[in-house]
């Protein structure tokens, strides 16, 4: 499977400065998105540290990694990446003060052929765009969420809730962190965007849905829901990473077999 990826990151109306951070790997079907959080500018040097350790580690593994890699070894080789990250961030928050208590949320996609690998921490989300349908494939870590699963709240009322940013799990908090990670098919066509809070905390799922609706290449997607959210009111930095995929792109022997006529070998 082939992947085209793009990306768009913006202020938003109310803040300063920046403190999401993202990488995308085309070599490698990497992607990554952090959403900082601290004073003093800590949020923004928490989510640059997660994406760049995590890019280079794990970067580098999948570059040594083999076709018949075993799903375990992947999804192992993103944990210990993102605990390397935890580790880092953690020692650096407790060595300077005025980064004490910065940390950030986490998602995290790897593609390797027809799956997806995709791993995440606190309240950034991935959605799949697949046959003009929306689906949220990660779950929130927040006290929100944990209300709704619980019954606490309905759906109308945690939409207008005003604690809709205490997150439950981040990196770079404790000495330990849990990433949570799953697996799924991809079919060619399918869309997958990871996104910061600042989109989803401006716009309903219908209202994303919408805008992956009108528009049909990535770039223009992108653009068209970071300007969304600021319509929207824009109270949050804006983050939004889409890999889409193109489809199944062939061997050069198999492509000589098909012009021959011959058959084809069958694809791992």
């Amino acid at each position: 499977m082939h992947y085209a990826f793009s990306s768009r990151t913006d202020t938003g109306r109310a803040r300063a400065n920046n403190e999401d951070a993202l990488l995308i790997d085309e070599a490698h079907a990497l992607a990554i998105l952090a959403d900082g959080m601290g004073g003093y500018n800590a949020g923004e040097v928490a989510a640059g540290m997660a994406v760049a350790s995590i890019g280079t580690s794990l970067g580098h593994w999948l570059a040594s990694a083999v076709p018949e890699t075993p799903a375990s070894a992947i999804r192992q080789a993103m944990a210990d990446s993102v605990s390397e990250a935890n580790r880092a961030i953690l020692a650096v928050a407790q060595a300077r003060p005025a980064y004490q208590g910065m940390g950030t949320t986490l998602v995290l996609a790897v593609f390797r052929d027809d799956r997806l690998f995709l791993g995440h921490i606190g309240d950034s989300r991935a959605y799949r765009w697949r046959g003009q349908q929306l689906e949220q494939l990660t779950r929130d870590h927040s006290l929100l969420q944990a209300q709704l699963d619980a019954g606490l709240l309905t759906p109308a009322e945690a939409a207008a809730s005003t604690q809709r940013n205490f997150i439950t799990r981040a990196l770079g908090i404790e000495p330990r962190v849990d990433l949570e990670l799953h697996e799924h098919r991809v079919a060619a066509g399918d869309c997958l965007l990871l996104c910061s809070d600042g989109l989803t905390d401006m716009l309903a799922d219908t209202q994303i849905a919408a805008a992956l609706a009108r528009q049909p290449g990535l770039a223009r997607r992108g653009t068209d829901l970071v300007a969304a959210a600021n319509a929207a009111g824009g109270r949050d930095n804006i983050t939004v990473l889409l890999a889409e995929a193109l489809g199944v792109v062939r061997s050069d022997a198999q492509q000589t077999h098909a012009a021959k006529g011959e058959p084809q070998p069958c694809p791992d």
